[in-house]
């Protein structure tokens, strides 16, 4: 049996129940075959892969918090630090109903390749709870927010672990935890990215992942042939990725006809109206039908649907596993050129060897949604040098990042002899950091 398949059949065994971890895994070291056979020997001598498919630490604990009645909940609660040897732990921290040990390994062990492909030096990890912030008063949420994070601040620091926001995190909840963490801690620092602007934030950090998903697409698409500028787009989602990958998309001539939400989604021939979506979604924090509601052109479907519309470029902005083989099916039949996942893995493994199959350009999530990570790192640098960069400037830092974590993740695919296959050059590009970075620390 190859080293390859020895590594996962371990990691089945020893995380069982852990279905997005495992396929997390498969999908990288799969792609990262041809590398690791021309050192298989070396790396099985220093047990590499079972280091780096292995937590360095793994957290687990209660959050107990009193609600608004007088009532005490208790969450389960989790900080998975996955690889520290290209810096300090980096990762977001997800409050969702759905968060496990499982999605939380899927979500660190992705980070290690994305943070890596940033060309910052930043490690892997990831976290959150099953907490539910939606319904919730602020009162509720501050209440979970400063239980969270006095436990939490015990193991993350400037230089140790520098969390984020989430699915379910927003400034609201990051403003919570950085003030319960300076509180207890007495140190005013980086410790926490997505701050607002007034103590420690980045301008376009908000932005970023969005801006950055339509940047590496824009050069992924001009690398082939193809001008985004006239191109219609399908988004999944209508949170913070997909409505400023939706503003950016139209911004550079592209016409975005759908969104999505848990209970349906939007289809508008006409594009989306960026300014009405945000003041559905991030100021009523509303459903889609009051979009449809107030815009004539769209049409408001139940369920799921977004990829059975005719469209040229699709991009998964809402979760994991959300793309399916059927759905990869109607977006070929449909004539797509092209698929960028502004999610962690959206796209299940057989949906993405479809669209390869079939010619489809394919970036992945931890390549095409790496603009969040790579913007928290630059507001670390800010942090670090206490100072405050303009839009502008953080914008252009954005743009050379994914542009060339585009060229990055190409060359390492011409050089494999896998061409236009951007899964296998991601993949490839993170490890080889990460492992030359591993290797030179020793057996730690």
């Amino acid at each position: 049996m190859s080293y390859v398949d020895e590594v996962f059949d371990m990691v089945v065994e020893k995380n069982p129940a852990q279905p997005e971890f495992h396929q997390a895994v498969k999908e990288v070291l799969d792609s990262l075959r041809i590398v690791i056979e021309e050192n298989e020997e070396a790396y099985r001598k220093d047990a590499l892969l079972e280091r780096l498919v292995t937590p360095e630490r793994q957290l687990l604990f209660r959050v107990p918090w009193v609600d608004d009645k007088g009532q005490v909940h208790v969450n389960n609660a989790f900080r998975v630090q996955f690889n520290s040897a290209i810096g300090p732990y980096k990762g977001g921290l997800r409050l969702h109903p759905s968060v496990n040990l499982g999605i939380i390994k899927f979500l660190g062990f992705e980070q290690i390749f994305k943070n890596s492909l940033t060309g910052l030096p930043i490690g892997g990890g990831k976290g959150g709870s099953d907490f539910d912030p939606k319904g919730k008063s602020d009162r509720e949420v501050m209440a979970f927010c400063q239980s969270f994070m006095t436990e939490l601040n015990k193991y993350i620091g400037a230089d140790t672990d520098v969390p984020a926001g989430d699915i379910g995190t927003g400034a609201r909840e990051i403003g919570y935890m950085f003030g319960q963490y300076k509180r207890i801690r007495g140190v005013y620092e980086g410790v926490l990215t997505g701050k607002g602007l007034s103590y420690g934030g980045s301008l376009a950090r908000t932005e970023a992942t969005g801006y950055g998903l339509l940047y590496l697409t824009e050069e992924m698409l001009k690398c082939n042939g193809h001008d985004i500028a006239g191109k219609t787009v399908a988004v999944s989602g209508s949170g913070n990725v997909a409505i400023y990958a939706t503003q950016k998309a139209q911004q550079l001539g592209a016409k975005v006809v759908t969104v999505s939400d848990s209970t349906g989604w939007i289809y508008d021939p006409e594009g989306i109206d960026v300014a009405l979506l945000k003041e559905v979604k991030e100021v009523k924090r509303a459903r889609l039908t009051e979009y449809a509601a107030n815009r004539p052109s769209a049409e408001y479907h139940e369920g799921k649907g977004v990829w059975t519309v005719k469209v040229d470029i699709a991009l998964p902005c809402a979760t994991q596993n959300e793309l399916h083989l059927e759905d990869a099916k109607a977006l070929v039949a449909n004539g797509v050129i092209a698929v960028a996942e502004g999610a962690n893995m959206p796209t299940t493994l057989e949906a993405t060897e479809y669209l390869l199959e079939n010619g489809v350009l394919f970036a992945p999530g931890k390549a095409a949604n790496a603009g969040g990570v790579a913007t928290s790192a630059l507001e670390m640098s800010q942090n670090s040098e206490r100072l405050s960069w303009t839009f502008e400037e953080v914008d252009s830092k954005l743009k050379g990042i994914m542009v060339n974590i585009f060229h990055n993740m190409d060359d390492a695919a011409k050089k494999y002899g896998k061409e236009g296959n951007y899964v296998v050059g991601a993949n490839i590009a993170g490890f080889l950091k990460v492992v030359d970075a591993m290797t030179a620390q020793g057996i730690v």
